[in-house]
């Protein structure tokens, strides 16, 4: 699916959030790769995210439409 910059940024924000207070990895990174990024959440999340492993999903409503009489 497709996502506005603004809706990536959303989803690699709250991943990061839930990494920060202790949420597991979806990847696997060894220590060295920890260490390699600083154990940077946003990092990690954005690393998440390309690989499209982050289990959050936007809805999309679309606008009614109107009948013409």
């Amino acid at each position: 699916m497709e996502y506005t910059k603004y809706e990536q940024a959303r989803i690699i924000g709250s991943r990061a959030l839930q990494i920060s207070q202790g949420a597991p990895f979806m990847i696997k990174l060894s220590d060295k790769d920890l260490q390699k990024i600083g154990y940077n959440p946003l990092e990690i999340a954005k690393m998440e995210y390309k690989q499209d492993l982050i289990p959050i999903t936007i809805r999309k409503h679309e606008p009614e439409k109107e009948e013409k009489k």
